[in-house]
């Protein structure tokens, strides 16, 4: 998949690992400007880590971008760890690396479970965000939950499939538990193939047109299991978000311009919910790609947010 619309890569100028609650340690880095215009970077899954590519979508002359793994994910460690691991702790530490590095304000730059933890950060932190920008929203919603557990069938019946007849027929009608009890076995023979099972569907169903690239990155075994493990405890809670969900604290953001990308055939995180964010957000704008599916990486998705980005720029 051509990224030329990309920034070149670049390496950090500055890494490290910050100590959390329940023995977590994050990793984090920073890229770009050290005195450019302060962003962040969240990752999705839950449970998947950035990468380098992610550090792309900034122009590195004028911002400086705050990246990194959330508990459990990537390269913080312990991998696949759910202890303390709940998305009231992950606002407590977005807000522990904000104060370690000495950010007053920042842009928060999120997609699919990055954006439902943009939102839950912004309305905590209101007075910390300069502005979001958004992509294949995802709230949290039981409904949003189901459908990426059944709904999915309808529109990728193969991939569905596979990813039920991983469990034994009579543990089909409750996907979530059969896979948690899994991904949760101390025993790597039964965990890692329950996580490379659920990451292949979600990779599968991830861009418009078929990826090899894409479902591959997300076979990797250490991608897999911190994002199935992660993602399925989550599931299991309710995204651990308040009762009222998250379009029910939009009153406290809604003063923060917001940027909302989001592929119109977006199959693991669906247009709708986009929009339904749009409408309860009057300074949000949404841009919908008539020809693009989740993948922050589908070409118009990549250059819808560049662009998104670059408006943000302007606005400093």
């Amino acid at each position: 998949m051509p990224r030329g619309d990309l920034y070149p890569d670049i390496a950090p100028f500055e890494t490290g690992l910050l100590p959390l609650s329940a023995g977590h340690v994050m990793y984090w880095e920073q890229v770009g400007n050290p005195r450019g215009q302060p962003a962040l970077f969240l990752h999705g899954g839950p449970g998947a880590g950035a990468g380098a590519i992610h550090r792309r979508f900034f122009d590195p002359h004028h911002w400086r971008v705050v990246i990194f793994d959330q508990r459990g994910a990537g390269r913080s460690r312990p991998l696949g760890d759910l202890r303390d691991n709940t998305t009231p702790h992950l606002v407590e530490d977005i807000e522990a690396l904000r104060r370690f590095l000495g950010i007053e304000r920042w842009l928060l730059f999120g997609g699919s479970w990055g954006s439902t933890l943009a939102l839950a950060y912004a309305q905590a932190h209101p007075d910390r965000v300069t502005g979001c920008v958004l992509r294949g929203v995802f709230l949290g919603r039981r409904t949003e939950v189901d459908w990426f557990l059944y709904g999915l069938r309808r529109v990728f019946p193969d991939a569905w499939a596979a990813f039920a007849e991983h469990v034994p027929p009579e543990e089909r009608g409750d996907l979530l538990s059969a896979y948690l009890r899994r991904l949760c076995d101390p025993d790597p023979m039964v965990h890692q193939p329950a996580a490379r099972a659920w990451s292949l569907y979600e990779g599968s169903c991830s861009t418009l047109l078929p990826s090899p690239e894409t479902v591959a990155s997300f076979a990797q075994d250490r991608t897999a299991l911190g994002l199935a493990r992660i993602e399925a405890h989550y599931f299991r809670h309710d995204l651990f978000l308040p009762p009222e969900g998250l379009l029910g604290n939009m009153h406290r953001i809604a003063h923060i311009p917001a940027e909302i990308v989001q592929g119109r055939y977006d199959m693991v995180c669906p247009c709708d919910t986009a929009f339904d964010l749009a409408a309860a957000w009057a300074r949000a704008r949404l841009t919908v790609i008539p020809d693009a599916g989740h993948s922050a990486l589908e070409p118009g998705v990549r250059t819808a947010l560049v662009s998104a980005v670059e408006r943000f720029r302007r606005r400093s």
